[in-house]
């Protein structure tokens, strides 16, 4: 219980939620990038992660859990802190000149990347899932070859699946919805620029030796997940990816 009732509890809780976090960004982000290939490859991932049934509820339900715990420990942390500062001594200079940009946004960019990921939800996921319930138009796809997930065949040549591929595209083709999905990864990536630095601080992972190193990592990390993110709006709306119908 000390997990919820201490600091460092909720510090640890950030941070054991941070790599759960992190790692469901990065694989959502190598599945979505298949759009640049045929559309075999991401309808056919798209139709393997429904088929899922249960077992993505299940994910869906751990990753749910990871965002509440990693917000609630946030908020906690921050009302703790502000709490500690109201207690003590006030200073007419602010010291802030050696937090980055990053760390001083923090709370800001996590409750933007919030609203981030249920408008993402609802574009795209419980769009797609409206769509199966009340048998809405939606344009399918016949696979042309099989689809394989580390070497198993997981979707067949000639099933018919939902034109995932189309739907991204003609989504990110309305310059509103592209613009706020590159800003919000923007600061989704700078969130993680000081969240992967923290959470190898408060696991006890960071040393004076290599913290500079880590601190390069993160940041051509964080770089690159910027990039692959922009690289699907940007193709969108200039025209190099193109929906099927």
């Amino acid at each position: 219980m000390n997990l919820f009732s201490s600091s460092i509890g909720r510090k640890i809780l950030m941070a054991v939620t941070g790599v759960v976090l992190i790692g469901f960004v990065t694989g959502h982000l190598i599945g979505n990038l298949q759009i640049f290939q045929e559309p075999d490859h991401i309808n056919g991932y798209a139709h393997f992660l429904q088929s899922l049934g249960p077992a993505l509820w299940i994910a869906r339900i751990i990753l749910l859990v990871c965002v509440v715990l990693h917000i609630w420990a946030a908020t906690a942390l921050t009302l703790e802190n502000a709490a500690a500062r109201g207690s003590g001594p006030r200073y007419s200079v602010k010291h802030t000149i050696r937090a980055t940009l990053a760390s001083r946004m923090m709370r800001w960019t996590g409750y933007i990347v919030l609203a981030f990921i249920l408008y993402h939800l609802a574009h795209f996921t419980l769009g797609l899932a409206q769509r199966d319930t009340f048998k809405t138009v939606l344009p399918s796809y016949v696979m042309t070859g099989d689809y394989h997930v580390m070497g198993l065949t997981v979707v067949t040549q000639d099933t018919e699946v939902h034109d995932v591929y189309s739907m991204v595209i003609r989504g990110f083709q309305q310059p509103v919805v592209a613009v706020f999905y590159i800003v919000a990864i923007g600061l989704l990536s700078l969130h993680l620029l000081h969240g992967i630095d923290s959470l190898f601080q408060t696991l006890g992972l960071r040393s004076a030796k290599w913290s500079g190193c880590l601190r390069k990592v993160a940041l051509v990390f964080c770089a690159l997940y910027f990039l692959g993110n922009l690289l699907i709006p940007a193709a969108a709306l200039l025209g190099y990816l193109q929906p099927l119908s």
